[in-house]
């Protein structure tokens, strides 16, 4: 059984993996906020445990247990978010904080009767994807908002960027999930977008704004 260390190192390579399947060391240590040599030393041990695969100056990455591992840490993690959300009436934007301490409860019973009582979600509140009990993880194939044009309609389906600052401004615009937006325009200079949605008739965005929001294409 990991500890929660070992949990929190193995969510972050799964997140920070490439298309690969590789991250690297340097990454993981800043991602974790520790030192090289503390990444390094938990690796090793990862690697004991049969969850990583790393060789000295190389990217590390999942084995196909550790994988699984990481899977089921991030299941618990946003089975919680949505409980948290659907069920206790927490905002989307605090949720990520009591989550992170619940997903290390090794109590599997806990995890497949909040599963139950939300009626199986297969995202979370941001959109994600949430695992299954086996650690399969679907496939969304939505796009950023900065690949649509001038006239597209578009659900808003998903985060790329979930942290308390962007939830928070998000919601000040009720731009939520779930929500029909149109793309009035896009400036060229530097790629702000304007929408019109709900009770929003002219809306502009910023790119970094508009990158971070995945949609679905419905015209």
């Amino acid at each position: 059984m990991a500890t929660s260390t070992e949990e929190n190192y193995l969510k972050a390579i799964f997140n920070l993996s490439n298309a690969a399947g590789e991250a690297s060391l340097s990454e993981l240590a800043q991602s974790l906020q520790v030192s090289l040599p503390t990444a390094n030393s938990m690796i090793k041990s990862l690697q004991k445990n049969g969850w990583v695969v790393y060789e000295k100056y190389r990217p590390v990455a999942l084995t196909e247990s550790g994988k699984k591992e990481a899977a089921l840490i991030i299941r618990k993690h946003r089975l919680t978010e949505m409980f948290l959300v659907k069920k206790m009436g927490f905002g989307w934007e605090e949720v990520h904080e009591v989550a992170e301490q619940i997903e290390h409860i090794h109590a599997p019973k806990f995890f497949k009767r909040m599963d139950e009582l939300l009626g199986y979600p297969t995202i979370d509140p941001h959109g994600s994807p949430i695992p299954d009990a086996n650690g399969n993880m679907q496939a969304l194939n939505f796009i950023p908002l900065t690949g649509c044009k001038s006239g597209q309609q578009v659900i808003l389906t998903a985060l790329t960027h979930t942290s308390t600052e962007f939830l928070e401004f998000l919601t000040s615009r009720n731009l939520l999930l779930g929500k029909e937006l149109k793309v009035l325009s896009k400036e060229s200079y530097d790629q702000s977008m304007v929408l019109s949605y709900s009770d929003h008739p002219s809306e502009t965005l910023s790119e970094k704004v508009c990158e971070r929001l995945l949609v679905k294409v419905i015209s």
